[in-house]
């Protein structure tokens, strides 16, 4: 009886065993399944003295041909990560910089900028982040240039 009983004992410890080792084969596969997190940029904070109160997140959708007019936004930095189509981005001091699907451009605040839509027929999307320093300044400040 002790014989069987020992035996039995072998038997289901090995089956345990098979099970864990199953599961442990599946779960190195799940990364697979697992969402992807792509870093897009880590950068400090420019002019703003490391300091933010706010954090401002929109989606810009941008028509063929739109485009903002000269601008600045006091006291935040801005980045544009574009989604669909391309943006041309023109910084003050930085020059013009076309800005595609899946790449993003970071503009210093208190620098003037625009960006515009060059496409005869492609619409463009982009996620638009501002960090504020003072949520008391005016969000954003339409520049007069000639």
């Amino acid at each position: 009886m002790m014989l069987i009983r020992r035996r039995f004992l072998h038997l289901v410890g090995a089956a345990v065993a098979l099970r864990a080792s199953s599961q442990v084969g599946m779960a190195q596969e799940a990364p697979r399944l697992a969402p992807k997190l792509t870093q897009l940029l880590k950068a400090d904070l420019q002019k703003q003295n490391q300091t933010v109160q706010e954090t401002i997140v929109s989606l810009l959708e941008m028509a063929p041909g739109a485009a903002a007019p000269w601008h600045m936004h006091p006291g935040a930095q801005e980045i544009v990560f574009v989604h669909d189509g391309s943006l041309i981005a023109e910084i003050e001091g930085l020059g013009t910089r076309e800005v595609k699907a899946g790449e993003l451009i970071l503009i210093s605040a208190e620098t003037p900028h625009l960006v515009r839509n060059e496409s005869a027929n492609t619409p463009a999307r982009a996620l638009v982040t501002h960090s504020r320093a003072d949520k008391e300044k005016a969000f954003v400040v339409v520049l007069q240039r000639n």
